[in-house]
């Protein structure tokens, strides 16, 4: 692991309190950083994920998910099949 990556890590374990999201960040780079720590902790590369999956994997960490799928969908962390049905991490 790199020291960018290790210190990301440190930095988002910030956000969290007892293994729980305590809030997404509104300011992008902050969420990004969030977001990546989720894609490469919650999703297996090269593993489709039905959408109940994908929300069971991020209510681990936080209610709201359907803002957090949104979010890694649209910053390109997760794929989405046309149709919805399924997800998978971005490489």
């Amino acid at each position: 692991m790199s020291d960018n990556e290790s210190g990301g890590s440190r930095d988002v374990s910030a956000l969290f309190s007892q293994g729980r999201l305590t809030a997404i960040p509104r300011k992008a780079a902050r969420r990004e950083q969030l977001l990546v720590h989720l894609a490469r902790t919650l999703f297996e590369p090269d593993r489709a994920y039905t959408e109940p999956e994908v929300n069971d994997a991020l209510r681990t960490v936080h209610d709201d998910c359907s803002a957090l799928r949104r979010y890694l969908v649209e910053a390109h962390l997760l794929t989405r099949t046309r149709d919805g049905g399924t997800y998978r991490r971005a490489a």
